[in-house]
């Protein structure tokens, strides 16, 4: 028995917990959109962007796995409608993108970014939420390594998307518009698949 197992934590449990997390947060693929959700931020101010929008992410996917289902529950919501709304705050981003010009920052500055929409719901979407539910309902005796797992891939999370801010200044006006207009389209199928599933859940499931 090593001191992993000693502590109390499951390696299994917690490597599937940092795995699918780590992957359903996608920081290689969000990195670029926070960047042009960040437009016309000083580096400092970008830093503290990402550092907020990966402490919400990180406290909503912790609350989620140890109350997520009773919370919903308690609210009558389902994960169908958690989908919906997401894809429409989503959309609703991406149309900001697509008819935006370069100079003009893509959602207003004093607007928070850092809570919506980057750690809700890109950093910890409908489906991250719905995972780390089922992870925590799959492994009862292992709560603590769901936890450990969680923290962990938000961790390497927020290191990858806070790298994105050094790339910007060799990226040039016409590569910002570029990377704006192509970002908004892949944002916009994005959330209407996040949307269209929820729709599908909450009106064609049997």
């Amino acid at each position: 028995m090593n001191s992993l197992e000693l502590a109390g934590l499951d390696i299994s449990v917690l490597v599937k917990t940092f795995v699918a997390v780590f992957v359903l947060a996608d920081a290689l693929g969000n990195a670029p959109i926070f960047l042009v959700l960040t437009k016309g931020m000083e580096l400092e101010q970008r830093n503290r962007v990402v550092d907020r929008a990966s402490l919400v992410a990180t406290g909503v996917l912790l609350l989620f796995a140890f109350a997520g289902k009773a919370l919903l529950n308690y609210l009558e919501i389902s994960i169908g409608s958690l989908r919906v709304a997401g894809g429409l705050l989503l959309l609703l981003i991406a149309l900001r993108m697509l008819e935006g010009d370069v100079d003009t920052p893509v959602v207003e500055q004093e607007r928070d970014v850092a809570i919506t929409p980057l750690a809700l719901p890109l950093l910890a979407g409908p489906g991250t939420l719905t995972t780390v539910m089922l992870l925590m309902s799959e492994s009862p005796t292992a709560h603590l390594s769901v936890a450990v797992g969680i923290v962990a891939a938000m961790i390497v999370t927020w290191f990858i998307v806070r790298q994105s801010s050094r790339i910007d200044h060799w990226i040039g006006a016409e590569g910002a518009l570029i990377i704006t207009q192509l970002l908004g389209f892949l944002l916009a199928a994005l959330a209407v698949e996040i949307g269209s599933a929820g729709i599908r859940e909450l009106f064609l499931s049997s």
